[in-house]
C-alpha cells in the first residue's frame, strides 16, 4: 500500500463528468394501474398529498417512481446517502462514480447491469430493457491519479475482485481526500472518477436519455427510441 501511494500524483480536474443512473423516458403516475380514469388518478393523488409527511409534500399530478426519479435519485447526492459495496467502497462509506464521457459510463453502467441484476435474477437469458438517465456534473478537484500506478498494481483493474481497491478507497476517504482518478475497467481508453467529497461535485444537468436493450448475446444502446447507438457484445463482459 505504501509504494502505491508514494507513487501517485494529483490530477487537477477541472470538467464535467457524465454520472449514468437508472431513469424512465416518460414519468410513470402511479395510480394507472388502479384505474384507466385521469381523474381518479388525480383524486389518489390528493388523498395521497394529505397523508405524506410535510418533508414530503408535492402538488404535481403525476409522481415519478423514487427509485428513478431523478430529483430523488439525485444525480449527486444519492450514493453518498446509500452507502453500498462497491470497487472503491467496502460499504462504509459512500462513493460517488463518473466518467470522462458518456460512452465509457454505457460500458461500465451496462456490465453491471447485466453481471449484476439479471444474472441475479436469473434474466440475462430473456429480452430486457432498462432506461437510464445521464448527467453532466461539474467536478472541481485535486484527484489522486491512480492511472500510471496500475501498470504496477494491477489489481487496481482487477474485473471482479474489489478487495484490494476497497482497501485504497478506505484509506483515502479516512485520510479526507475528495476523490480519485483511476483507469475505466470496463472501456480501454476511457477514465471514471471517484468521488469521496460531494463538495467537489456540483451544477448537475441532464446530458442525455438512453434504452438499454438485451437481445440474445448483445446490449444495444439507443438514444433515440429504435435506433441503435452503441451495441456491446455480452462475451466481453
Amino acid at each position: 500500500m505504501t509504494s502505491l501511494f508514494a507513487q501517485l500524483s494529483l490530477a487537477d480536474v477541472q470538467q464535467d463528468v457524465a454520472r449514468n443512473i437508472v431513469s424512465l423516458r416518460k414519468s410513470q403516475d402511479l395510480f394507472d394501474d388502479l384505474t384507466a380514469d385521469p381523474a381518479e388518478w388525480r383524486l389518489a393523488q390528493t388523498v395521497e398529498d394529505e397523508i405524506k409527511p410535510p418533508h414530503y409534500r408535492s402538488r404535481t399530478p403525476i409522481i415519478d417512481r423514487p427509485f428513478e426519479d431523478a430529483e430523488w435519485f439525485n444525480a449527486i447526492i444519492w450514493p453518498f446517502e446509500h452507502w453500498q459495496a462497491s470497487r472503491f467502497s467496502d460499504g462504509s462509506h459512500g462513493v460517488w462514480y463518473g466518467s470522462e464521457s458518456v460512452e465509457t459510463t454505457v460500458h461500465e453502467s451496462a456490465h453491471h447491469w447485466y453481471r449484476g441484476l439479471l444474472s441475479d435474477a436469473g434474466f440475462e437469458r430473456m429480452a430486457v430493457i432498462a432506461e437510464r438517465k445521464v448527467y453532466s456534473v461539474a467536478c472541481a478537484a485535486a484527484l489522486l491519479d491512480l492511472r500510471k500506478a496500475a501498470d504496477d498494481h494491477p489489481d487496481l483493474l482487477h474485473p471482479s475482485d474489489y478487495a484490494f481497491c476497497q482497501s485504497v478507497g478506505v484509506r483515502v476517504h479516512r485520510e479526507g481526500h475528495p476523490g480519485l482518478l483511476t483507469r475505466s475497467v470496463r472501456r480501454p481508453g476511457g477514465d471514471n472518477l471517484v468521488i469521496f467529497n460531494p463538495a467537489v461535485l456540483s451544477n448537475p444537468r441532464h446530458n442525455c436519455q438512453l434504452t438499454y436493450r438485451l437481445e440474445g448475446e448483445q446490449i444495444v444502446v439507443e438514444k433515440r427510441l429504435g435506433v441503435a447507438w452503441m451495441t456491446l457484445d455480452i462475451a466481453n463482459f
